[in-house]
């Protein structure tokens, strides 16, 4: 028995080429559809331009991919003496028992993250935000369609076939009328919405292309606008107008106050083990998820331990001169204060490089008080979680081992890293 499973996850590995091979087709589909709708049904979906490069695009990929899968196959196979069969099987199985962990927030933070939790859990949920209303995602806001950029971003970090998929869904057309400046992934993602004629239907079918460990849901289908009230009293509306105001925020809110949530979610809040809140922008990515009123009173009421992740740094515009108190005092004006558990924040010092080119941008490290936060009814838990990149952001794989950490202490078993 365990032989047969060793080589149903042999040939499952080279899985990412068919897949990828897969998603050439899709694309292929795409195009046809477009260039049949425009000259045969008069019916304006892309251009006959767009649908000709999708479609060339997708025929490449198709070959590329069944080409590459063929041969990963025959590789793996040659390869079977050095493997471990009881330590792939055994991870695996791991994964699958793992706790369920809803993350909440939107941005790059928040997939940075889901990068090393799909590591220890197969069972996670991703609730993001979709009031983005910049670049890609804002055009397309203007089609009367849901922003599907921080979708996407969470859909491949936690895509088996990350590294490849992350080129693929990020590569962004420089040419072409109505098509320049556009991601794959964000035209795909809103191809699917037209065609299902569901946003969460079209994620769920992406998901099952990149083979998705876990699940990425927007916190509601409706399309709403971001607001804030800053510290002056003026308002302003639109999260890109929001960032770049320059002024303290107060308070954010949505318009329509009142949007649904997806049942999905509230679901699998409800059952969760542990609930994560960020990294992320504070004001534009988090915070918005807990203004859905069914979001933030299932989040309220959950048995699961909340923990709210810090950002390394503080974001210009946004949370200028923030401590780690006043992310958690801004969590608690829009959430109600108590509804934190544990708050982790990074103690490994910035280098002097990265920090004088954030400094430029009047950026800087947050700082944090132990003693400001146990006031405040939380724990602190700190770590070295500052990663090797270019950019002053966690490194994946030490913040998710934090938190399973904190959740299996929590649950009363010990954490084997």
């Amino acid at each position: 028995m365990r032989r047969s499973l060793w080589w149903f996850w042999v040939f499952a590995r080279a899985q990412k080429w068919f897949l990828f091979m897969g998603l050439g087709l899709l694309v292929l589909v795409v195009g046809l559809i477009g260039i049949i709708n425009h000259y045969f049904f008069d019916l304006t979906f892309i251009s006959p331009g767009q649908g000709i490069i999708l479609s060339l695009a997708g025929t490449g990929m198709a070959l590329w991919g069944f080409i590459k899968g063929s041969r990963g196959v025959i590789d793996i196979v040659s390869s079977l003496t050095s493997v471990n069969i009881q330590d792939f099987l055994r991870n695996d199985l791991q994964k699958k028992r793992g706790p369920r962990i809803v993350v909440i927030g939107g941005g790059t933070g928040l997939s940075v993250l889901l990068k090393g939790l799909k590591n220890y859990s197969s069972n996670i949920t991703a609730v993001v935000a979709v009031t983005d209303d910049g670049g890609s995602s804002g055009r397309i806001r203007e089609m009367g369609m849901l922003p599907p950029g921080d979708i996407r971003r969470c859909l491949v970090a936690l895509a088996q076939t990350e590294n490849l998929m992350d080129r693929v869904f990020e590569h962004r057309f420089t040419e072409g009328e109505g098509i320049r400046g556009h991601s794959l992934g964000n035209l795909l993602i809103t191809a699917l919405t037209d065609i299902t004629g569901d946003f969460v239907s079209a994620i769920t079918e992406v998901s099952k292309v990149l083979a998705v460990q876990g699940r990425v849901l927007p916190a509601t289908v409706e399309l709403t606008v971001l607001g804030a009230t800053m510290m002056d009293g003026t308002v302003v509306m639109g999260q890109t107008s929001i960032a770049g105001a320059g002024k303290p925020i107060k308070e954010v809110f949505l318009d329509p106050p009142d949007c649904p949530a997806v049942p999905d979610a509230l679901k699998a809040i409800r059952e969760a083990d542990a609930v994560v809140f960020g990294p992320g922008s504070l004001f534009t990515s988090i915070i918005p998820n807990l203004l859905v009123p069914e979001i933030g009173e299932a989040l309220r009421s959950t048995g699961a331990v909340r923990i709210f992740v810090v950002n390394i740094m503080t974001q210009p515009g946004e949370t200028t001169n923030f401590t780690a108190s006043d992310h958690l005092d801004a969590v608690a004006r829009h959430l109600g204060p108590g509804h934190i558990d544990y708050v982790v924040v990074n103690d490994a010092p910035v280098d002097k490089e990265r920090a004088s080119r954030y400094r430029l941008e009047d950026a800087e490290p947050v700082r944090f008080d132990p003693r400001e936060l146990s006031e405040r009814g939380v724990k602190c838990v700190r770590d070295s979680l500052l990663g090797k990149e270019d950019v002053a952001w966690h490194d994946s794989e030490a913040l998710a081992r934090t938190l399973m950490r904190i959740i299996y202490e929590r649950k009363g078993l010990n954490w084997l890293e």
